[in-house]
């Protein structure tokens, strides 16, 4: 079960390189359900996720490159490819920070993901996170690779 909350971020944190970041460039083969394909790094994974918002089931599947290469032809829609920085925001807390390349720049998408509604729930986001999009369908990645 994949359990997060999404912000929009209207500023960037100061020394943004310094933490740990990777390139992702992910494709979508069907939006309802999402099945995706998703080059992170030199890894690369096919993507299950259910219907939801806040909370929805997610399965990863490993692929190798020919794999991932193969199916990516097949993505209906763009192929979204960003930046991901991992920026720790307490011991229990990751805040996944993803700079989106043209045509979605310059929007840049927060995700904190938790272990259950209750902590999703109870988080209090740091001041100097932007708007709260959770809610809002528009900002699922699968969606997003949709528009024209």
């Amino acid at each position: 079960m994949e359990i997060e909350r999404k912000f929009l971020m209207e500023r960037l944190p100061e020394n943004l390189e310094s933490y740990p970041h990777s390139r992702l460039e992910q494709g979508y083969l069907c939006t309802d359900p999402v099945v995706r394909v998703r080059k992170d790094g030199d890894s690369y994974y096919l993507t299950y996720k259910s219907g939801g918002l806040m909370a929805r089931e997610e399965y990863n599947l490993p692929l190798h490159r020919q794999a991932y290469l193969h199916l990516k032809q097949k993505a209906d829609g763009r192929i979204i490819s960003k930046t991901r920085y991992r920026i720790p925001l307490s011991e229990e807390r990751t805040l996944e920070l993803d700079v989106f390349d043209p045509p979605f720049a310059p929007l840049c998408l927060a995700e904190v993901e938790f272990p259950t509604l209750e902590a999703a729930e109870a988080f209090c986001p740091p001041h100097w996170f932007g708007k709260e999009v959770t809610d809002d369908p528009a900002y699922h990645n699968s969606v997003m690779s949709k528009m024209p």
